[in-house]
């Protein structure tokens, strides 16, 4: 598999939710899941490459404050979605700092069995070896061209979005995700033609 390193592919483009924002901030419970369904997968796999398998609880923690300091927002809904990332990228280092300050003791799967769960199991488990390879060798770079490489790529925010996120210069962050690119397409095996 060959990457293009030229620029971080991103797909067609998030659609255009200004007045989806707009809806939510007014109490549209609909714009409001219309917003969620569109961040939220991309937000997951960006958190999933900082902090690993808490990155729900963290996705969970960025909702609740968006939800609460949704009214005092102000941008369209480009601006939404790194105003979501800088909370989540903010959620996720005091989840970082917490985890140091108390480390954890994992539970043994044999005790959570019995628990049922609602989700669609087999939707969940296409994504995850979908997305969790791709994640985990992202997770493996240098911090920084891994969270440049999960905002742009992953996210699909450009360069002066993620440097206003992370207080870096764009030029920074182009170079921190080319970088990371390279990196990960030496990793990655050759294909055969």
């Amino acid at each position: 598999m060959k990457l293009d390193l030229s620029e971080p592919a991103v797909s067609a483009g998030p659609a255009d939710l200004s007045d989806a924002v707009i809806a939510a901030q007014a109490g549209d419970e609909a714009a409001f899941r219309e917003l969620f369904r569109a961040v939220q997968p991309a937000l997951l796999r960006y958190l999933r490459g900082l902090i690993g398998d808490d990155a729900e609880d963290v996705a969970s923690e960025t909702w609740l404050q968006v939800c609460r300091d949704l009214p005092r927002f102000s941008g369209d809904y480009a601006n939404f979605r790194a105003w979501a990332v800088t909370i989540a990228r903010h959620r996720a280092l005091d989840h970082a700092r917490k985890l140091r300050r108390r480390p954890s003791v994992p539970v043994p799967v044999e005790a959570l069995m019995d628990l049922a769960s609602g989700a669609d199991t087999a939707h969940e488990a296409a994504d995850a070896v979908a997305t969790g390879a791709a994640v985990a060798l992202i997770a493996t770079l240098p911090a920084q061209q891994a969270e440049a490489v999960l905002l742009r790529v992953v996210m699909g925010l450009d360069a002066e979005t993620v440097g206003r996120i992370l207080g870096k210069r764009p030029g920074a962050v182009r170079t921190a995700a080319y970088r990371g690119l390279r990196r990960l397409s030496a990793l990655m095996p050759e294909e055969s033609e």
